[in-house]
């Protein structure tokens, strides 16, 4: 059939305006990337052009965002070395073979020869669940981690944890009326998410006087007010280690949530990258989800639980790799069958970084050659980021009209400020939240991004910050010079003895 299409003179406007975009697009925000950090891109490239004259600060320190290696964290040797040969396979040829094992270790040639005899060439496609060795080799870190079996075919490796929450969102929407439930402060990729896929955010409080604990009242009031406005409420989210409070859940209190999910008919995605990050051991231990759910018994058989892990965080700091993966436990098969079709439509998850998974779940063994080295490496990193945490806490708890809790686990602090009213008043006259003003008028002053509270959500009439300790240790004391400087000059500014 042959159309007639008239030709109008006109003149052309543009098919895509924001006024056209898809509305759901316009309403996400993502603080950990937004004003502030643009702000700190600027400042950069303007230190590049001219120098730290017009500043008063050479350097801009992103503690925004939870990215170790920005910071100058060296990465783990092992890890790099398996990565590199897998990259270059030519390396491993015979004729290569003397100068590779006086480069590498006889344990990194031989993993690499394994990855590579499994997944073939890093620039193929791999299957769109993830390559199953390595997905085997993910249950195996699971069981030996838990106590109990895990399933290959129960796992999916991402494109790091995000990818692999936002599938599982994207599975639970059904319709514009499904509430998911989320911790405030909560971690921006949720509320992103949920206003991208145009579900309701279900608010529910952490405690911050009880060190960001979770109370089950809380939770049951914001389930019943949601549910009272007529919102289908279908999953509850939970991050433990916590982002941005630091705050770790003890096994009663995730043996209650379990208990509150199964009553009141709820998945539970449990986002856990975290896991070791804990500075606490001894108090505040890391306990899994599924370990915790399975040691309840056979009443929770049927239980849904998504469980979320990176290569991005931990002691690895592997960010821009993009690994990650989920577990799906109690999930019925059919539903499964539905994420592998939404997976297959993106192809597969990067190799590369479905390989830095699998050196994160399974790392060098005592008696390996690289075994002293790597644990070496991850021990120095662990120490240093927990005297960090010590000594960033120390600096905020000593600074007027400042309150923080200590980080038990992840990588942040959450400190509350108490602004002075003036500040109060010329925030608002520049139209800006209290606390994004703070940020950035230190920023400006001190070249240290951090992100403002408001970015997280927060209870109504308070004030946070979160900001990384990932500072190099050895620049750390400057660092918190120019903080607390900062902070006197601000509070000197806003006539600082009046504060609400």
């Amino acid at each position: 059939m042959l159309f007639d299409l008239k030709l109008v003179e006109t003149t052309y406007s543009k098919i895509l305006t924001f006024e056209t975009i898809n509305p759901h697009i316009k309403n996400v925000e993502y603080a950990v990337r937004g004003e502030l950090a643009i702000r700190a891109e600027e400042i950069k490239e303007e230190l590049a052009k001219s120098g730290p004259g017009k500043f008063g600060f050479d350097t801009v320190v992103n503690c925004n965002i939870g990215n170790p290696q920005q910071l100058l964290q060296r990465p783990i040797t092992f890890f790099r070395q398996v990565a590199c040969l897998t990259e270059y396979p030519d390396l491993l040829l015979p004729e290569n073979r003397d100068r590779v094992k006086a480069l590498f270790p006889s344990d990194v040639i031989e993993r690499a020869q394994l990855m590579l005899k499994q997944i073939g060439s890093v620039g193929a496609y791999s299957h769109s669940q993830g390559i199953l060795f390595i997905r085997k080799d993910v249950a195996k870190f699971i069981e030996e981690r838990d106590g109990y079996p895990s399933d290959p075919s129960n796992i999916f490796l991402t494109q790091g944890a995000s990818t692999g929450v936002q599938s599982v969102l994207q599975l639970i929407i059904a319709n514009s009326n499904v509430g998911i439930m989320i911790p405030i402060p909560q971690y921006p990729l949720y509320s992103a998410t949920l206003s991208l896929f145009d579900a309701q955010p279900v608010p529910y409080y952490l405690n911050e006087e009880e060190n960001w604990s979770l109370d089950i009242s809380q939770l049951t009031s914001s389930l019943s007010t949601a549910r009272d406005k007529g919102l289908n409420v279908r999953a509850l989210v939970i991050i433990n280690p916590g982002n941005p409070t630091g705050q770790c859940l003890t096994e009663q209190n995730m043996r209650e949530i379990i208990d509150f999910c199964h009553q009141q008919h709820l998945v539970l995605l449990a986002d856990e990258v975290y896991q070791t990050n804990i500075y606490q051991p001894t108090e505040r231990p890391f306990h899994s989800f599924k370990k915790v759910l399975r040691s309840m018994g056979s009443k929770y058989d049927q239980f849904e639980l998504f469980s979320f892990h990176s290569v991005s965080k931990g002691m690895i700091g592997e960010c821009g790799r993009r690994g990650g993966y989920y577990e799906c436990t109690g999930i019925d098969k059919q539903v499964i069958e539905q994420l592998y079709k939404v997976a297959s439509v993106g192809l597969c998850p990067n190799v590369p970084g479905q390989i830095m998974v699998d050196l994160m779940v399974r790392s060098p063994k005592h008696g390996d050659k690289s075994y002293p080295l790597y644990q070496k490496e991850m021990s120095n990193i662990y120490e240093s980021l927990r005297r960090r945490s010590i000594k960033l806490n120390e600096l905020f708890n000593s600074l007027e009209g400042v309150s923080c809790k200590d980080a038990q686990g992840s990588m942040y602090l959450f400190p509350r400020i108490y602004l002075p009213v003036k500040a109060i008043e010329a925030a608002k006259a520049a139209g800006k939240q209290p606390d994004e003003f703070y940020c950035l008028e230190m920023l400006n002053a001190t070249g240290v991004c951090v992100v403002p509270g408001s970015g997280f959500h927060q209870e109504e009439g308070t004030w946070h910050f979160r900001s990384t300790f990932l500072p190099p240790e050895e620049l750390f004391d400057g660092f918190c010079e120019r903080l607390k400087n900062f902070h006197k000059e601000f509070l000197v500014k806003y006539n600082g003895l009046k504060t609400i």
